[in-house]
């Protein structure tokens, strides 16, 4: 008779109850040391320790703020769990690997309900590469079933390398210029996402915000630095999508 498969290590790491609360608040939103520890409503010492674990997990990532290089923001690393949490499934029972274990960047745009209209805002420095790449992706990744805009707390001119990745992906974005925020007053959006760790700080009259802390790709002068930030943005915002759809359902159950 064989012995029981070994326990995946993805289970110690996100079985502990702290790690799964980290994990969990992270899902929703980059954040900072501080943030995490009023959650979670546990000492500083202790939610570092945790963090550490996920991080050497290959779970969450950190990166310095820009606003603030004394700051971090912590930051979930959605693939690796999904395939993660796939290799659980399979470690139980082969026939556990299915389709629930694909990627959401890879599924079809989900169907949502006739006469239901979901509006994003993305927001940057300058709205002139990362918010605008999310605007376009967003529409794209959706199937044209959500509304999307993008602004900027300090627009500049539209950068010719995000019209050109864009471009890539079968988007032309430009015509498109830059947006001050203040241009969108009085709009109502279901979620607000700042891209930009200076945006959020700069942003107060957004306090529910989701926080994406994306590297500025204009910080480098290369094709592929925006080649990857519109990749990291791409799956976001598939995720995104998953978890609209998710509260769209649970809000017409129950009505």
């Amino acid at each position: 008779m064989t012995g029981a498969a070994a326990e995946p290590p993805f289970l110690r790491l996100a079985g502990h109850p702290l790690r799964w609360r980290l994990m969990s608040e992270l899902v929703r939103s980059d954040r900072r040391v501080g943030e995490l520890c009023d959650l979670a409503g546990e000492r500083q010492n202790l939610v570092s320790y945790h963090l550490r674990q996920l991080r050497d997990g290959g779970l969450v990532r950190a990166r310095r703020s820009i606003a603030d290089r004394r700051d971090t923001y912590y930051a979930i690393d959605l693939q690796r769990c999904a395939r993660l949490l796939s290799d659980v499934g399979s470690a139980l029972h082969p026939a556990f690997a299915s389709r629930d274990g694909e990627l959401a960047a890879q599924r079809p745009p989900t169907r949502r309900r006739p006469g239901v209209s979901i509006r994003l805002l993305f927001i940057c420095t300058g709205n002139s590469a990362r918010s605008q790449m999310a605007e376009a992706l967003a529409v794209q990744l959706s199937g044209g079933t959500v509304e999307a805009a993008s602004a900027g707390t300090s627009p500049k001119r539209l950068h010719p390398e995000a019209v050109r990745v864009m471009g890539r992906r079968g988007m032309d974005i430009a015509g498109r210029r830059a947006k001050h925020l203040s241009e969108l007053d009085g709009q109502r959006f279901d979620r607000v996402i700042t891209l930009c760790d200076r945006a959020r700080e700069n942003c107060p009259e957004f306090p529910e915000a989701i926080h994406w802390s994306t590297p500025d790709p204009a910080a480098e002068p290369d094709l592929e630095a925006f080649e990857r930030v519109a990749a990291e943005i791409e799956t976001r915002i598939a995720y995104l999508l998953e978890t609209v759809d998710h509260d769209l359902e649970e809000t017409a159950n129950a009505g």
